[in-house]
């Protein structure tokens, strides 16, 4: 069963820029360390459980899922659910229509010289990014992620995650399957769209489709196809705060009321 976000992707190319520009916008930003299969991290944990991952490579690493991605600029790339069920759900949303590929295991080596281990299944070609990727973890999950969670900035949490498509039915269809829910129809006028959103443990997912031809959604997707389009984390917060693309590299992020 999914039981909420996992940990949101953020592509960059220079980590420790990126690292010192969260740290300004009032983040506590932990180094994560390196992946065999040639990136490496730095993190930012939240007293939800979940955590923003900020990932950048060490060398050449053409088959990476986020390599290609990245050449088209730094964003919010990907998303990952936790789920206690990484077989039952991997094969629901095959099921289902995803194209998503069967656990694998994936590793990364802290810094301080611990190795964290996981099973990935990764949703792959044009469903990836728009269906989440699912983790199961073999160390313990407080291992890989770093608990330390207060903030200068007061953020808390992520509230809701947007993904930009271009149709709702297989997204309804998937979400259907594995959490057994229709969700909520949504819209929003700043975007000029409509969809769909699901409530998932303390997590809200929306799929939006635009309506308009003007629609930022339209130009986001021309660029990077359906995607994730943005996050809204919430916390200590009087107003509704969007961050400066330029120290967020990229990503959409938002601290909500």
């Amino acid at each position: 069963m999914l039981q909420g976000i996992d940990h949101l992707v953020i592509v960059v190319q220079d980590l420790d820029q990126a690292a010192k520009d969260y740290e300004e916008l009032g983040f506590t930003v932990v180094p994560g360390g390196k992946h065999p299969v040639g990136s490496h991290n730095a993190l930012i944990s939240f007293a939800d459980g979940s955590y923003l991952e900020i990932i950048a490579f060490y060398r050449e690493a053409t088959d990476h899922r986020w390599w290609n991605p990245l050449r088209q600029g730094e964003r919010l790339v990907d998303y990952c659910m936790q789920t206690d069920d990484l077989p039952g759900d991997t094969k629901k949303l095959r099921a289902a229509g995803v194209a998503i590929n069967d656990p694998v295991p994936w590793s990364r080596t802290r810094p301080d010289g611990y190795e964290l281990k996981w099973f990935l299944s990764l949703a792959t070609g044009s469903h990836r990014g728009v269906a989440p990727f699912l983790i199961q973890d073999v160390t313990p999950r407080h291992e890989r992620i770093p608990q330390t969670f207060k903030h200068e900035n007061g953020a808390l949490g992520i509230r809701t995650v947007t993904g930009a498509t271009g149709e709702l039915s297989a997204i309804e269809r998937w979400y259907g399957a594995v959490l057994g829910q229709s969700g909520t129809t949504i819209t929003d006028g700043s975007l000029s769209a409509r969809g769909r959103s699901y409530k998932i443990g303390p997590h809200t997912l929306e799929f939006l489709l635009p309506q308009e031809a003007y629609s930022p959604l339209v130009n986001w997707m021309r660029i990077f196809g359906p995607s994730p389009y943005a996050a809204t984390l919430y916390g200590d917060f009087s107003s509704l705060k969007v961050l400066d693309p330029r120290l967020t590299h990229g990503a959409n992020l938002a601290f909500g009321k």
